[in-house]
């Protein structure tokens, strides 16, 4: 552990191969994975973990964020020796795997974002105002219980994070961010609203867009379709940037 580093984040690791790294959503841990990890662990070394404070990995005492979750695995690579790994992130674990490709586009080889969103309203009204009820609540009585604090940082995550541009990414000139191939994947009854995920594709250099029918949780709903579109991406920009390099 870097003398930087509080915690140590719990993960399951399956499988051999280039490293494919998942991010689960927010109040889950890795479980979420469990058919992604089986499926892909035949040709990668799958590790998915738990975030800072959900699962099996402890809260520690640096700050709940997504950009601190960011840094989080930034640690974590570091500690396991993992130079690149391809980065596939649901939902708060897109907005991390998103915020630390744009910090260390080094550290990615290749970047699946299912269920990203750049602010709080890139989520549908239904979905986003009932949260940022519950997130105002659980403050208010924070400071007396401790279940109403764990809530307030939970929902915080949704309605203060990942607090980004869209020109943080279009007009981002980092070689290294602009080379990473990018899939961006959301249902077509998804909590985020179709025009976000659209602007986020049309933000993103070298990345392309599916939109498969289901809601947000389309990995655990339509495993077997959404392994198939993940692993077609991996695969093509696998040849891609194989001829590039030639």
């Amino acid at each position: 552990m870097s003398k930087d580093t509080d915690i140590r984040l719990h993960y399951i690791e399956k499988g051999t191969g280039s490293p494919l790294i998942l991010l689960h959503g927010n109040g889950e841990d890795s479980g979420y994975f469990v058919h992604q990890i089986d499926h892909f662990s035949k040709d990668h070394c799958v590790i998915a973990l738990d975030t800072r404070g959900h699962g099996k990995s402890p809260r520690g005492d640096k700050p709940f964020t997504i950009r601190q979750f960011a840094e989080d695995l930034h640690d974590f690579m570091d500690e396991q020796e993992i130079e690149k790994a391809d980065i596939l992130g649901f939902s708060d674990g897109g907005n991390i795997a998103l915020v630390f490709a744009l910090k260390y586009p080094e550290r990615v080889d290749r970047l699946v974002l299912n269920g990203a969103n750049l602010y709080g309203r890139g989520v549908k009204p239904s979905v986003q105002i009932p949260i940022i009820l519950g997130y105002h609540a659980a403050c208010l009585f924070a400071g007396k219980s401790e279940a109403a604090r764990k809530n307030a940082e939970m929902l915080g995550l949704m309605v203060n994070d990942p607090d980004l541009t869209p020109e943080e990414l279009s007009e981002n000139r980092d070689p290294d961010f602009r080379r990473i191939p990018k899939l961006v994947l959301a249902g077509n009854k998804d909590m985020i609203k179709d025009e976000h995920t659209r602007l986020i594709y049309a933000s993103l250099p070298n990345a392309q867009i599916r939109v498969m029918k289901g809601s947000h949780f389309i990995a655990k709903e339509n495993p077997e379709e959404f392994n198939r579109i993940v692993e077609e991406f991996l695969r093509m920009s696998e040849r891609q940037q194989g001829t590039d390099q030639m």
